[in-house]
């Protein structure tokens, strides 16, 4: 009996102490020994993880690179306020980040969209009911006839 009092009570007083006596069970093992290493495997199994750390916060960092240079492309193009984090993310890169292949294609066809867009004849295929095919064989005929006019001028 006495022993089911201690064992109910004894463990709930030991955490009102706070664990202050700490009991070193007898045979206590190293990391190395409780993982079933040797010290050196362990110790290299260390190096390891500490090697793979380290390569998933660069590629991790080059991700955020990567992104800050979307986002500051992006502002320059709509004209919006820098950020002092995505420029400080960019030279922690080592400024050898350039815009993804995809995105860079995206946004050179966007450029030429724009050029034919600002050209006369991009704005007047906004305009509805024109034909364009129309319209160029006009302008056409109308430089044609210009050239035969200043062939025929004795003063040219």
């Amino acid at each position: 009996m006495a022993f089911m009092v201690k064992q109910m009570v004894g463990g709930h007083v030991k955490n009102l102490t706070g664990g202050l006596t700490e009991e070193k069970p007898e045979g206590e093992k190293s990391e190395a020994a409780a993982a079933g290493m040797t010290q050196e495997e362990f110790e290299q199994y260390q190096q390891q993880l500490e090697e793979e750390k380290q390569e998933r916060d660069a590629s991790f960092a080059q991700k955020k690179a990567e992104r800050a240079t979307v986002r500051s492309h992006f502002r320059d193009k709509y004209r919006l306020p820098k950020n002092e984090l995505d420029d400080t993310q960019i030279q922690q890169a080592g400024d050898d980040v350039e815009l993804p292949t995809e995105l860079a294609k995206m946004i050179a066809d966007d450029n030429k969209e724009e050029a034919s867009k600002t050209s006369v004849l991009g704005q007047l295929t906004n305009i509805q009911n024109v034909d364009m095919d129309q319209l160029k064989d006009k302008a056409q005929a109308t430089l044609e006839d210009l050239k035969q006019s200043a062939e025929k001028c004795n003063l040219m």
